[in-house]
Protein backbone atom coordinates (compact mmCIF):
# COMPACT_ATOMS: atom_id res chain seq x y z
CA UNK A 1 0.00 0.00 0.00
CA UNK A 2 1.70 3.22 -1.18
CA UNK A 3 -0.71 5.70 0.36
CA UNK A 4 -4.03 6.06 2.14
CA UNK A 5 -5.61 7.47 -1.03
CA UNK A 6 -7.05 4.11 -2.11
CA UNK A 7 -8.43 2.93 1.22
CA UNK A 8 -11.85 1.37 0.73
CA UNK A 9 -12.01 1.98 -3.05
CA UNK A 10 -14.00 -1.19 -3.66
CA UNK A 11 -16.43 -0.27 -0.91
CA UNK A 12 -16.91 3.16 -2.48
CA UNK A 13 -17.70 1.66 -5.90
CA UNK A 14 -20.20 -0.75 -4.37
CA UNK A 15 -21.81 2.04 -2.40
CA UNK A 16 -22.04 4.30 -5.48
CA UNK A 17 -23.63 1.49 -7.53
CA UNK A 18 -26.18 0.77 -4.84
CA UNK A 19 -27.03 4.46 -4.62
CA UNK A 20 -27.48 4.76 -8.38
CA UNK A 21 -30.12 2.01 -8.49
CA UNK A 22 -31.84 2.83 -5.22
CA UNK A 23 -35.49 3.96 -5.21
CA UNK A 24 -35.79 7.73 -5.57
CA UNK A 25 -38.51 8.17 -2.95
CA UNK A 26 -37.40 6.21 0.11
CA UNK A 27 -39.19 6.67 3.42
CA UNK A 28 -37.64 9.49 5.49
CA UNK A 29 -34.85 8.41 7.80
CA UNK A 30 -34.61 9.42 11.42
CA UNK A 31 -31.77 11.88 12.12
CA UNK A 32 -29.85 9.20 13.99
CA UNK A 33 -29.58 7.04 10.86
CA UNK A 34 -28.40 9.55 8.24
CA UNK A 35 -25.41 7.76 6.81
CA UNK A 36 -23.96 6.89 10.19
CA UNK A 37 -24.03 3.11 9.84
CA UNK A 38 -23.58 2.61 6.11
CA UNK A 39 -21.28 5.27 4.67
CA UNK A 40 -17.52 5.49 4.28
CA UNK A 41 -16.12 8.24 6.53
CA UNK A 42 -12.47 9.29 6.42
CA UNK A 43 -12.46 11.85 9.19
CA UNK A 44 -14.33 12.83 12.33
CA UNK A 45 -13.54 15.96 14.32
CA UNK A 46 -14.92 18.22 17.04
CA UNK A 47 -15.42 21.98 16.79
CA UNK A 48 -16.58 23.34 20.12
CA UNK A 49 -19.50 21.12 21.08
CA UNK A 50 -20.17 20.10 17.48
CA UNK A 51 -19.02 16.84 15.88
CA UNK A 52 -18.41 16.63 12.13
CA UNK A 53 -17.70 13.64 9.88
CA UNK A 54 -16.84 13.56 6.18
CA UNK A 55 -16.06 10.95 3.57
CA UNK A 56 -17.50 9.21 0.52
CA UNK A 57 -19.51 10.99 -2.18
CA UNK A 58 -18.77 14.36 -0.60
CA UNK A 59 -20.90 13.60 2.43
CA UNK A 60 -20.54 15.80 5.53
CA UNK A 61 -22.59 15.20 8.67
CA UNK A 62 -22.72 17.14 11.92
CA UNK A 63 -24.06 16.50 15.41
CA UNK A 64 -24.72 18.95 18.23
CA UNK A 65 -25.56 16.33 20.85
CA UNK A 66 -22.36 14.24 20.98
CA UNK A 67 -23.49 11.91 18.22
CA UNK A 68 -27.02 11.07 19.37
CA UNK A 69 -28.42 12.65 16.19
CA UNK A 70 -26.62 13.40 12.92
CA UNK A 71 -27.72 15.95 10.31
CA UNK A 72 -26.65 16.43 6.71
CA UNK A 73 -24.58 19.54 6.08
CA UNK A 74 -25.58 21.64 3.07
CA UNK A 75 -23.01 21.71 0.24
CA UNK A 76 -23.87 24.34 -2.36
CA UNK A 77 -22.24 22.47 -5.26
CA UNK A 78 -22.03 18.74 -4.61
CA UNK A 79 -19.28 17.01 -6.63
CA UNK A 80 -19.62 13.63 -4.87
CA UNK A 81 -15.83 13.40 -4.58
CA UNK A 82 -14.20 11.64 -1.65
CA UNK A 83 -13.45 13.98 1.27
CA UNK A 84 -10.44 13.11 3.42
CA UNK A 85 -9.59 15.88 5.90
CA UNK A 86 -11.16 18.83 7.74
CA UNK A 87 -9.73 21.63 9.86
CA UNK A 88 -11.14 24.73 11.55
CA UNK A 89 -9.77 28.11 12.59
CA UNK A 90 -9.64 29.17 16.26
CA UNK A 91 -12.92 31.08 15.78
CA UNK A 92 -14.59 27.65 15.42
CA UNK A 93 -16.65 28.99 12.52
CA UNK A 94 -14.28 29.05 9.54
CA UNK A 95 -13.28 25.62 8.33
CA UNK A 96 -12.07 23.76 5.25
CA UNK A 97 -12.57 20.24 3.93
CA UNK A 98 -10.35 18.73 1.21
CA UNK A 99 -10.37 15.57 -0.85
CA UNK A 100 -10.08 13.99 -4.26
CA UNK A 101 -9.93 15.95 -7.53
CA UNK A 102 -8.41 18.88 -5.67
CA UNK A 103 -11.77 19.60 -4.07
CA UNK A 104 -11.69 22.31 -1.39
CA UNK A 105 -14.79 23.33 0.55
CA UNK A 106 -15.09 26.24 2.99
CA UNK A 107 -17.57 26.75 5.81
CA UNK A 108 -18.23 29.98 7.70
CA UNK A 109 -20.83 28.60 10.11
CA UNK A 110 -19.06 25.77 11.96
CA UNK A 111 -19.83 23.22 9.26
CA UNK A 112 -23.57 23.61 8.72
CA UNK A 113 -23.10 24.83 5.14
CA UNK A 114 -20.15 24.59 2.73
CA UNK A 115 -19.14 26.39 -0.47
CA UNK A 116 -16.67 25.26 -3.09
CA UNK A 117 -13.45 27.24 -3.48
CA UNK A 118 -11.51 24.83 -5.72
CA UNK A 119 -12.14 21.74 -7.87
CA UNK A 120 -10.29 20.19 -10.82
CA UNK A 121 -11.88 17.14 -12.38
CA UNK A 122 -9.23 16.78 -15.09
CA UNK A 123 -5.94 17.27 -13.24
CA UNK A 124 -6.96 17.45 -9.61
CA UNK A 125 -4.59 15.38 -7.49
CA UNK A 126 -6.15 14.25 -4.19
CA UNK A 127 -5.59 16.59 -1.27
CA UNK A 128 -5.00 14.53 1.86
CA UNK A 129 -4.67 17.04 4.70
CA UNK A 130 -5.31 20.69 5.53
CA UNK A 131 -4.25 22.89 8.44
CA UNK A 132 -4.17 26.52 9.54
CA UNK A 133 -0.83 28.03 10.49
CA UNK A 134 -0.50 30.52 13.39
CA UNK A 135 0.01 33.24 10.76
CA UNK A 136 -3.54 32.67 9.54
CA UNK A 137 -2.39 31.08 6.29
CA UNK A 138 -3.89 27.73 5.30
CA UNK A 139 -1.82 24.89 3.85
CA UNK A 140 -2.89 21.65 2.19
CA UNK A 141 -0.85 18.69 0.93
CA UNK A 142 -1.65 15.60 -1.07
CA UNK A 143 -0.70 13.17 -3.79
CA UNK A 144 2.25 13.45 -6.18
CA UNK A 145 3.99 16.12 -4.15
CA UNK A 146 1.15 18.60 -4.35
CA UNK A 147 1.32 21.32 -1.69
CA UNK A 148 -0.65 24.59 -1.75
CA UNK A 149 -1.24 27.56 0.52
CA UNK A 150 -3.80 30.35 0.85
CA UNK A 151 -3.07 33.74 2.38
CA UNK A 152 -6.58 35.13 1.93
CA UNK A 153 -8.69 32.62 3.85
CA UNK A 154 -9.19 30.29 0.94
CA UNK A 155 -10.10 32.72 -1.83
CA UNK A 156 -6.98 31.88 -3.84
CA UNK A 157 -4.36 29.13 -3.60
CA UNK A 158 -0.74 29.02 -4.73
CA UNK A 159 2.09 26.46 -4.49
CA UNK A 160 3.60 25.94 -1.04
CA UNK A 161 7.40 25.99 -1.05
CA UNK A 162 8.74 22.68 0.23
CA UNK A 163 12.21 21.09 -0.11
CA UNK A 164 13.07 19.68 -3.53
CA UNK A 165 13.53 16.23 -1.98
CA UNK A 166 9.74 15.91 -1.73
CA UNK A 167 9.68 15.27 -5.50
CA UNK A 168 6.45 13.45 -6.40
CA UNK A 169 5.95 11.70 -3.06
CA UNK A 170 2.45 11.49 -1.63
CA UNK A 171 2.02 13.54 1.54
CA UNK A 172 -0.62 12.13 3.85
CA UNK A 173 -0.89 14.32 6.93
CA UNK A 174 0.01 17.66 8.48
CA UNK A 175 0.50 17.69 12.27
CA UNK A 176 1.51 20.33 14.81
CA UNK A 177 2.17 20.91 18.47
CA UNK A 178 -0.66 22.51 20.43
CA UNK A 179 1.03 25.93 20.40
CA UNK A 180 1.53 25.79 16.62
CA UNK A 181 5.28 26.36 16.75
CA UNK A 182 6.42 22.92 15.58
CA UNK A 183 5.07 21.07 12.55
CA UNK A 184 5.49 17.82 10.64
CA UNK A 185 4.29 16.68 7.23
CA UNK A 186 4.50 12.91 6.72
CA UNK A 187 4.05 10.77 3.64
CA UNK A 188 5.17 7.84 1.56
CA UNK A 189 8.69 6.42 1.21
CA UNK A 190 9.59 7.54 4.72
CA UNK A 191 8.94 11.21 4.00
CA UNK A 192 9.07 13.50 7.05
CA UNK A 193 9.21 17.29 6.64
CA UNK A 194 9.74 19.48 9.70
CA UNK A 195 9.16 23.13 10.56
CA UNK A 196 10.41 24.71 13.78
CA UNK A 197 9.17 28.24 13.02
CA UNK A 198 5.37 27.89 12.90
CA UNK A 199 5.34 26.67 9.31
CA UNK A 200 7.34 29.52 7.76
CA UNK A 201 10.16 27.24 6.57
CA UNK A 202 10.40 23.48 6.03
CA UNK A 203 13.30 21.01 6.10
CA UNK A 204 13.54 17.32 5.23
CA UNK A 205 14.14 15.01 8.19
CA UNK A 206 16.95 12.50 7.53
CA UNK A 207 15.45 9.20 6.37
CA UNK A 208 15.01 6.53 9.05
CA UNK A 209 12.31 4.35 7.43
CA UNK A 210 11.44 3.54 3.80
CA UNK A 211 7.72 2.78 4.12
CA UNK A 212 4.66 5.02 4.19
CA UNK A 213 3.67 7.20 7.12
CA UNK A 214 -0.03 7.99 7.41
CA UNK A 215 -0.18 10.32 10.40
CA UNK A 216 1.72 11.97 13.25
CA UNK A 217 1.02 13.52 16.63
CA UNK A 218 2.91 15.68 19.09
CA UNK A 219 3.41 13.92 22.42
CA UNK A 220 2.80 15.58 25.77
CA UNK A 221 6.44 14.98 26.64
CA UNK A 222 7.54 17.39 23.90
CA UNK A 223 8.33 14.86 21.19
CA UNK A 224 6.60 13.21 18.25
CA UNK A 225 4.91 9.94 17.34
CA UNK A 226 4.76 9.01 13.65
CA UNK A 227 2.90 5.92 12.43
CA UNK A 228 1.79 4.22 9.26
CA UNK A 229 1.76 0.95 7.39
CA UNK A 230 2.25 -2.58 8.73
CA UNK A 231 2.56 -1.65 12.38
CA UNK A 232 5.49 0.70 11.88
CA UNK A 233 5.54 3.58 14.35
CA UNK A 234 8.38 5.70 15.67
CA UNK A 235 8.82 8.10 18.58
CA UNK A 236 11.22 11.00 18.97
CA UNK A 237 11.80 12.42 22.45
CA UNK A 238 12.76 15.89 21.18
CA UNK A 239 13.89 17.56 17.93
CA UNK A 240 17.29 16.25 16.91
CA UNK A 241 16.96 13.09 18.97
CA UNK A 242 16.94 9.67 17.24
CA UNK A 243 13.69 8.10 16.09
CA UNK A 244 13.02 4.88 18.01
CA UNK A 245 10.73 2.13 16.70
CA UNK A 246 7.61 1.47 18.76
CA UNK A 247 6.73 -2.06 19.85
CA UNK A 248 3.51 -3.18 18.11
CA UNK A 249 2.64 -6.88 18.16
CA UNK A 250 1.00 -7.18 14.71
CA UNK A 251 1.50 -5.60 11.25
CA UNK A 252 -1.54 -3.34 11.52
CA UNK A 253 -1.66 -0.14 9.48
CA UNK A 254 -2.93 2.79 11.56
CA UNK A 255 -4.53 6.00 10.25
CA UNK A 256 -5.88 8.13 13.12
CA UNK A 257 -5.29 8.88 16.78
CA UNK A 258 -6.56 10.49 19.97
CA UNK A 259 -5.21 10.87 23.49
CA UNK A 260 -7.05 10.37 26.77
CA UNK A 261 -6.63 12.80 29.68
CA UNK A 262 -4.55 10.21 31.50
CA UNK A 263 -2.08 10.22 28.60
CA UNK A 264 -3.19 6.98 26.93
CA UNK A 265 -2.62 7.21 23.17
CA UNK A 266 -5.22 5.51 20.97
CA UNK A 267 -4.45 4.58 17.36
CA UNK A 268 -7.16 3.33 14.98
CA UNK A 269 -6.56 1.29 11.84
CA UNK A 270 -7.29 -1.64 9.59
CA UNK A 271 -9.24 -4.68 10.69
CA UNK A 272 -11.10 -2.61 13.33
CA UNK A 273 -7.92 -2.65 15.39
CA UNK A 274 -6.98 -0.18 18.12
CA UNK A 275 -3.46 0.37 19.39
CA UNK A 276 -3.23 1.56 23.01
CA UNK A 277 -0.09 3.07 24.54
CA UNK A 278 0.46 4.18 28.12
CA UNK A 279 4.15 5.02 27.72
CA UNK A 280 4.07 7.88 25.24
CA UNK A 281 4.01 5.68 22.14
CA UNK A 282 6.97 3.46 22.93
CA UNK A 283 4.78 0.34 22.94
CA UNK A 284 1.19 -0.53 22.04
CA UNK A 285 -1.25 -3.24 23.06
CA UNK A 286 -3.96 -4.24 20.58
CA UNK A 287 -7.73 -4.34 20.92
CA UNK A 288 -10.49 -4.92 18.37
CA UNK A 289 -13.49 -2.69 17.86
CA UNK A 290 -16.69 -3.80 16.10
CA UNK A 291 -16.37 -5.89 12.93
CA UNK A 292 -13.47 -5.85 10.47
CA UNK A 293 -13.73 -2.31 9.14
CA UNK A 294 -10.88 0.05 8.36
CA UNK A 295 -10.98 2.65 11.14
CA UNK A 296 -9.83 5.98 9.71
CA UNK A 297 -10.09 8.51 12.56
CA UNK A 298 -11.16 8.99 16.17
CA UNK A 299 -12.36 11.90 18.30
CA UNK A 300 -12.97 11.86 22.05
CA UNK A 301 -15.97 13.75 23.42
CA UNK A 302 -15.34 13.08 27.10
CA UNK A 303 -13.85 10.57 29.52
CA UNK A 304 -14.13 7.13 27.89
CA UNK A 305 -16.46 8.38 25.17
CA UNK A 306 -16.12 9.38 21.54
CA UNK A 307 -16.58 8.35 17.91
CA UNK A 308 -14.53 6.51 15.32
CA UNK A 309 -14.92 6.93 11.56
CA UNK A 310 -14.49 3.98 9.21
CA UNK A 311 -15.26 2.59 5.77
CA UNK A 312 -18.34 1.01 7.37
CA UNK A 313 -19.83 4.05 9.07
CA UNK A 314 -19.34 5.74 12.43
CA UNK A 315 -18.78 3.67 15.56
CA UNK A 316 -18.98 4.75 19.20
CA UNK A 317 -15.87 4.64 21.34
CA UNK A 318 -15.03 2.71 23.46
CA UNK A 319 -15.87 -0.59 21.74
CA UNK A 320 -18.45 -2.91 23.25
CA UNK A 321 -17.29 -5.45 25.86
CA UNK A 322 -17.78 -8.19 23.27
CA UNK A 323 -15.41 -6.46 20.85
CA UNK A 324 -12.82 -5.91 23.56
CA UNK A 325 -12.52 -9.65 24.08
CA UNK A 326 -10.67 -10.10 20.76
CA UNK A 327 -7.12 -8.80 21.12
CA UNK A 328 -3.57 -9.93 20.54
CA UNK A 329 -4.32 -13.59 19.83
CA UNK A 330 -6.27 -12.70 16.68
CA UNK A 331 -5.22 -9.32 15.29
CA UNK A 332 -7.13 -10.08 12.11
CA UNK A 333 -5.30 -7.62 9.89
CA UNK A 334 -3.07 -8.03 6.91
CA UNK A 335 -0.29 -5.72 5.74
Amino acid sequence: MKTAVGIGAAALVAFASALAFAPRTPPPLAPTTIGVERSHFNTVTQVGERLLAAGALGEILYSDDKGAHWLQARIKEQRQALLISMAFAPDRKTGFAVGHEGWILRSKDSGSTWEEVAFSKENGEPLMSIARLPSGDWISVGAFGRAITSRDNGQTWEPLALPAEVEDKHMNRIASTEDGKHWLIVGERGLVIRSEDSGANWQIEPEFYKGSFYNAMATREGGWLIYGMRGNAFVQAAPGMPWLKSAIQAPVSFFGHAQEKDGTIILVGQGSMLGLSKDGGKSFSLQRAKGRATLTDIVLTGPDSGWMSSDAGLQPFPPSPQAKAATQADPGATP
